[in-house]
Formats: C-alpha cells, sequence, structure tokens
C-alpha cells in the first residue's frame, strides 16, 4: 500500500560555491559563503503607495509566495531589513522621506524599483511626481510594468539575487561605491 503523504520531489538545492571538497568538509572563500547566505535570507521592506502595491501583495500570496526565494520575513521597520521594494508613485514631497527610510535601513542595503512609477515616474509626467526614485536614493534593480506582474516583480527578486550573491565583502568599501553615495549626499 503506498503512503498517503506524496513528497515534493522536485526540490532544488541552492550550488555549493566553488572550493575544496573532501569527506565530510567543504572549504571555500568567505565572500561566497557570506553572498550565500545573504542571497538567501533578503528581508524586504515594502514601500508601496498605489497600485502595484497590490501586485505586490499578490506576490506574497500563495500563489507566487516569495517566501521561496528567502523573503519570507517581511519587515515593516528600516531598521531590520535589507531590501527596499519602492512600488508605486512617489511625490516629491515623499522623496526626503524615503531618503530616511533607505539611510535607516541595516547595511548592506539594497534597493527595487517596482513598476513604471517607481522607475520613471509613469505617466504622471508632472510638477508633484518624482520622476524616478533613482533621483533621491541609488536603485539596484527595476521591475518594468504599470503595474508589473507577480511574475516581474519574482524576477526583479532573482536578479538582485543575483547581485547579491556575487557582490564582493569590499564592494562598500571602494572608492566607486564612496563616490556613488557621495553623488546622492550620502556619507
Amino acid at each position: 500500500m503506498p503512503r498517503p503523504v506524496q513528497y515534493n520531489t522536485k526540490i532544488k538545492l541552492v550550488e555549493i560555491p566553488e572550493g575544496y571538497s573532501g569527506e565530510g568538509f567543504h572549504a571555500t572563500s568567505f565572500d561566497k559563503i557570506v553572498g550565500l547566505a545573504r542571497a538567501n535570507s533578503l528581508w524586504p521592506l515594502p514601500f508601496a503607495t498605489s497600485c502595484c502595491g497590490i501586485e505586490f501583495m499578490a506576490t506574497m500570496g500563495s500563489n507566487y509566495d516569495l517566501g521561496r526565494f528567502g523573503a519570507e520575513r517581511m519587515g515593516f521597520t528600516p531598521r531590520q531589513c535589507d531590501v527596499l521594494l519602492v512600488a508605486g508613485t512617489i511625490a516629491k514631497k515623499m522623496g526626503p522621506i524615503l531618503r530616511q527610510v533607505y539611510l535607516q535601513m541595516a547595511e548592506p542595503r539594497w534597493v527595487i524599483a517596482i513598476g513604471a512609477c517607481a522607475s520613471t515616474g509613469g505617466i504622471f509626467d508632472s510638477y508633484s511626481v518624482l520622476q524616478g526614485i533613482d533621483q533621491v536614493i541609488p536603485v539596484d534593480v527595476y521591475v518594468p510594468g504599470c503595474p508589473p506582474r507577480p511574475e516581474g516583480i519574482l524576477d526583479g527578486i532573482l536578479k538582485l539575487q543575483d547581485i547579491v550573491h556575487n557582490e564582493s565583502l569590499r564592494r562598500r568599501s571602494s572608492e566607486q561605491y564612496k563616490q556613488l553615495l557621495e553623488g546622492y549626499g550620502i556619507q
């Protein structure tokens, strides 16, 4: 008689970083282990203002399940998060608040601009709408769409995981990164 519980046999394990393996051990560089851990334990902070936020809520639901990719825990305080998910229209008056939230986040921190409004201002080409959040904070991944489908948001998370996994531990202290932050007025 077969077992009544069917187990998921299509489990994909994370690949082991390059290194030296033997019986009962694996040796690799510290950068690769930290990158692997960071990429698979992202703590997102949603900053949703309009319709893209609804699509992001669908991404967190059971049909798409963002938790499968290591982003299970949604944080609602910037001090506990390392990924800022900006979804929706950002007014110019909200620009300083968005920047303050970014600065309060744990380091290292990454940003995903979800949708046309967060990326470029969208259809709102007016004096009151910020024409892309990259005018106030640096952005790592742009997710296109108006509003983007949940599959697009998941693709953005996967792209960010690639960036995080391959990022050197020393990139944040490099001159190029410091110049990027100085361009935004961040010390």
